[in-house]
């Protein structure tokens, strides 16, 4: 899988689509990763010895790693990661421009 921990990623598909967060874990089995602040979902939480009061809290949610895509600070856009085979070096790319077609 190309995601790690600590990587800041972009929502491209699901109800938070274009919302940014970083990699809190990855599930590499499964192909899924855990951002903060994306797909979070309602838990109901019993109260116990640890938590005497419960009640509904709000917990982040796996989300398919297909669904993100690595984040450029410097440009604002979602960019693509290359691994070159030969040194192993990790190069994070942004998405070139359109040209203007010459008519």
């Amino acid at each position: 899988m190309k995601f790690k921990t600590g990587d800041k990623v972009i929502a491209i598909a699901g109800k938070d689509k274009g919302r940014t967060g970083r990699i809190s874990k990855v599930l590499s089995k499964t192909n899924k990763v855990v951002v903060e602040g994306i797909n979070l979902v309602k838990k109901h939480i019993k109260p116990n010895a640890n938590d005497q009061t419960g009640g509904i809290v709000s917990v982040e949610a796996p989300i398919d790693a297909s669904n993100v895509m690595f984040f450029n600070e410097k440009t604002n856009k979602r960019s693509r990661k290359r691994v070159t085979t030969e040194t192993k070096e990790v190069k994070k790319t942004a998405p070139k421009k359109a040209k203007a077609k010459k008519d």
